[in-house]
C-alpha cells in the first residue's frame, strides 16, 4: 500500500522546495507563504490560503475556528513555520489541527532553518 496522498504530496513537496531553493532561509512565514502559494499555482495544485477551519467537539460546532496557512486539493493542511528548528509544540499544533478537521494529511513546513528546509509529514 502505498502513500495516503501521493502524487499531491510530490507536488506539494516540489513547490516546497523550489521556494527554499529561490529564496533560502531569513524572510519572515508571510514572505514563504506568498511565494508558495505563487508556486503552487504555477503546477497546477488547487489550494486555499487562511482559510477559516471549523471545529467540532463532540458533534457540535465551536464558536473558535482556526485558520489554516494553506490547504491544498481541499484535504492536506500545510502549516507553515520559519523558525530555526521545530519544536514538539509545532507538531501537536498540526495534529490537533488535523484530528479537529478529520482531515487525514498535514505538512509541517519550516523555512527558517538555515541548513535546509524541513517538511515534517503527519498522517491520521
Amino acid at each position: 500500500m502505498g502513500l495516503i496522498f501521493e502524487n499531491e504530496s510530490y507536488l506539494i513537496r516540489g513547490a516546497v522546495y523550489e521556494v527554499y531553493k529561490t529564496l533560502g532561509a531569513g524572510f519572515l512565514e508571510s514572505v514563504y507563504q506568498e511565494a508558495l502559494e505563487m508556486e503552487l499555482g504555477i503546477v497546477g495544485v488547487p489550494y486555499k490560503s487562511q482559510e477559516e477551519i471549523t471545529i467540532s467537539y463532540k458533534g457540535r460546532m465551536l464558536d473558535k475556528t482556526y485558520r489554516a496557512d494553506i490547504v491544498c486539493f481541499d484535504k492536506i493542511i500545510l502549516e507553515l513555520k520559519a523558525v530555526k528548528e521545530l519544536l514538539p509544540e509545532h507538531m501537536a499544533q498540526l495534529q490537533n489541527y488535523l484530528r479537529a478537521t478529520k482531515m487525514q494529511l498535514g505538512f509541517l513546513v519550516n523555512f527558517g532553518n538555515p541548513s535546509g528546509v524541513e517538511i515534517k509529514r503527519i498522517a491520521m
